[in-house]
């Protein structure tokens, strides 16, 4: 499933978020029950999702930690539905090297990690020994209080040398160069408008890195700061499709989105544009 080797003209990827947690900041929980799960991927995949990112534990601000039993009782169940009927690639959104095993041992094809591989010991090999595509984030800090203070001097240059720095030591473990994907974190230990507002018109450095680029704006908060101070996550599909057809411009892979339906239809009208220059 791996992008790396496609040409640079390929299409944008969308890559359609479930996930099945309580506290969700997208969705409230609404994914939760396994059965509303099966339904929202069949629905995301009639949309015109390219691939499925399901996750078992929020990363919001101050979310709770959730165990590694727990969370593999979140995902397991909803990636053995959907392969059971489909064959799209699945992303596991975790950052724990167990969870991420029994994701793939149940059929997904890509380990979506927001720490880049630093939370456990283990993660690096983990990656190597399971061989699937890898999603290395930024983040600056900690899920629970990446918000709190976040400093950089040079945003744009700092993720950068972080994310080469995460694929070098990911390649260095075994992970094949064309298994890993970089996300530049936008939102993730960033503040709304100082950091994430750079880092995004500063794409092309990332992309420059020469691996694919994932990048998720969908409902981000610093969409809601832009409009009309802190509209609600589902409020926010327009700012969601601009930084979509942004990344698409700066030359992403995929881009991560809850509204797939409206996101397919944007690039394609974008791209159908594009090729009419």
């Amino acid at each position: 499933m791996s992008r790396a080797s496609q040409p640079a003209n390929a299409p944008v990827r969308v890559m359609g978020v479930i996930n099945v947690t309580p506290d969700s900041f997208s969705d409230g929980g609404r994914f939760a029950d396994l059965s509303a799960a099966i339904l929202q991927a069949r629905r995301l995949i009639a949309d015109g999702a390219d691939l499925l990112d399901i996750g078992g534990e929020s990363t919001r601000p101050g979310a709770d930690a959730v165990s590694e039993a727990a969370e593999i009782d979140r995902v397991v169940p909803l990636i053995r539905a959907i392969r059971a009927e489909s064959t799209i690639p699945i992303s596991i959104d975790t950052m724990k090297p167990v969870v991420a095993r029994a994701a793939v041992a149940a059929g997904a094809t890509m380990w979506n990690d927001v720490t880049a591989l630093r939370h456990a010991p283990d993660s690096l090999t983990t990656a190597a020994d399971l061989g699937c595509d890898v999603v290395l984030m930024h983040m600056q800090g900690e899920p629970q209080s990446m918000q709190d203070e976040p400093h950089y001097d040079d945003v744009v240059a700092e993720v950068a040398a972080f994310l080469a720095q995460r694929a070098e030591s990911a390649m260095a473990a075994g992970v094949a160069r064309e298994r890993i994907w970089l996300d530049p974190g936008v939102g993730f230990g960033k503040h709304r408008i100082r950091h994430n507002l750079p880092l995004l018109a500063g794409l092309d450095a990332i992309v420059a890195l020469g691996f694919p680029v994932l990048l998720g704006v969908s409902r981000k908060s610093f969409i809601g700061a832009l409009d009309r101070g802190d509209l609600p996550a589902d409020q926010r599909v327009g700012g969601s499709i601009a930084g979509a057809l942004w990344g698409a411009q700066a030359g992403v892979a995929a881009v991560r989105v809850h509204d797939v339906r409206e996101t397919v239809q944007a690039l394609r009208v974008w791209a159908a544009i594009e090729g009419a220059r």
